[in-house]
């Protein structure tokens, strides 16, 4: 970027021009406006204000009268005596230390309030756009970009630097567990995220509008706050609409053309608002976006800026719950993975297992993260007889499942199983396997039915005293009948 486009810009202003280094000059004479360093695709139109009905050069003498299309602005009460003044015979001069851009900003409403025909429109497809064949006189440049001024009225022929910029528009969003904003981030379904969106404004600032667009699965849940240059902007000054939109997006904060008109070159407008991530978000893949841009410029040629995207993702573990099984003989002999039903788990971010996730249950063993205060929500997954089950819709963290209850003969799992998801999802990364496992195993061992304790000789004792007690029995009752 060159110097000059670093310099403040001019804002508003008027291109006072087309004079002649003589005493006067021929009827019928032109001259041209040439602006340097123009932006590529806007839109650069032209007004004259004031006609060059004379002037003497060497002793700075110039004399003007109002265009027909502009008699009207100029006698106005708001610039006549404040910008200018008009004699009876109706020929301009400037009012000493007059604000040339509060005047420009002004006659630029005027003209497009009432459709004030332009002396030349052209839309730059190279750095350098030209006006020739122009009748000398007061102009006004406008742009997509704000209104340039030049203040040079002693060469018929012009040049000026387009010393205003496009507006840019950064986004971010915050990763909660650093509070760190950049390009993406990773969080829980039923989750708030923070968005900021950085506007640099530059002067002459036409018409900003903020666009953002949210995929379906982030629910905007509103804006927080806006500021420039770390100062709060009164609501007063723009308009979040949401409501009526046609174009696709999500929301649009509309600012108001009076707060436009203080903005100045790399101003910087901070809006924050969130969104929560609901259950139709992607799960990995390629994450759930989020994209704004800003329009600028004439209502009638309207530009905007690049899109600016972040990126939410949330993440999901798979689970496998079994027991090992020796299947086959001899060198077939082999041990297989079996997965196991009835067992009973939790998930929580705390070790101790306190604070269960909320969980929803979908088809085929799969649950996601509740959103807040949603109804029909479970704490505990049981499996069946795949042993397989599948929690989606995690942020990247540290997470613990917890065994409440073991299957039928099987031991309980003496602790909790820790399961951390990290960057991009990746479970259970570890320096020797970066890319992690593609289910958490969790084995379960079963007990065999113990031996009874004693040996033999003792049990074959109490047999046949059993045995001969029996015996006794039977032979008293055979005494007392035959007695009888």
């Amino acid at each position: 970027m060159s110097n000059t486009r670093k310099l403040v810009s001019l804002l508003l202003a008027v291109v006072l021009t087309l004079g002649l280094t003589a005493l006067g000059y021929a009827e019928g004479e032109t001259g041209s406006i040439t602006i340097n360093d123009a932006v590529v695709d806007q839109t650069y139109t032209i007004y004259q204000i004031l006609d060059l009905e004379s002037y003497n050069a060497s002793a700075n003498a110039y004399a003007y009268k109002a265009t027909t299309a502009w008699n009207t602005f100029i006698n106005s009460d708001a610039i006549k005596g404040t910008y200018v003044n008009v004699d009876d015979q109706g020929y301009v001069t400037w009012v000493k230390d007059a604000d040339a851009a509060a005047f420009a900003k002004a006659a630029q409403k005027y003209a497009k309030d009432n459709s004030i025909t332009t002396q030349g429109s052209v839309t730059a497809t190279t750095t350098t756009v030209s006006f020739t064949g122009l009748d000398l006189g007061y102009y006004l440049v406008d742009t997509t970009l704000g209104t340039l001024c030049a203040l040079d009225t002693t060469n018929p022929d012009v040049t000026m630097e387009e010393k205003n910029e496009v507006p840019t528009n950064v986004k971010t969003v915050e990763e909660d567990s650093t509070g760190n904003y950049g390009d993406k981030n990773d969080a829980d379904i039923g989750q708030t995220v923070n968005f900021r969106s950085t506007i640099t404004a530059q002067a002459g600032a036409e018409n900003y509008v903020f666009y953002d667009t949210m995929s379906a699965g982030l629910t905007y849940t509103g804006v927080t706050g806006i500021t420039l240059n770390g100062t709060t902007v009164d609501a007063s000054n723009y308009t979040v609409v949401t409501e009526g939109l046609t174009d696709g997006c999500t929301f649009e904060v509309r600012f108001t053309q009076a707060f436009c008109d203080t903005l100045k070159a790399n101003d910087q407008i901070v809006i924050s608002y969130t969104a929560t991530v609901n259950e139709n978000a992607v799960i990995a893949g390629e994450g759930n976006p989020n994209t704004s841009k800003v329009s600028y410029g004439d209502s009638s040629n309207t530009k905007y800026t690049p899109d600016s995207q972040t990126k939410t993702y949330t993440w999901d573990v798979d689970v496998f719950k079994y027991t090992n099984k020796m299947t086959g003989e001899g060198a077939d002999a082999k041990t297989e993975e079996i997965g196991l039903a009835g067992a009973t788990f939790t998930l929580s971010k705390k070790a101790d297992g306190s604070t269960p996730i909320a969980l929803v249950s979908e088809e085929n063993n799969v649950y996601r993260v509740a959103k807040t205060d949603e109804t029909g929500t479970v704490t505990e997954i049981t499996t069946d007889a795949t042993g397989k089950f599948t929690i989606k819709g995690l942020d990247a963290d540290t997470y613990y499942l917890t065994e409440t209850a073991a299957p039928a003969g099987y031991n309980k799992l003496a602790g909790p199983v820790t399961i951390v998801i990290g960057e991009n999802g990746v479970v259970n990364g570890t320096t020797e396997a970066p890319q992690g496992v593609n289910e958490v195993k969790v084995l379960n061992q079963s007990g065999t039915e113990l031996p009874s304790t004693g040996g033999i000789g003792t049990t074959i004792f109490y047999v046949l005293g059993g045995v001969l007690a029996v015996g006794a029995v039977a032979l008293l009752i055979a005494k007392r009948r035959t007695r009888a």
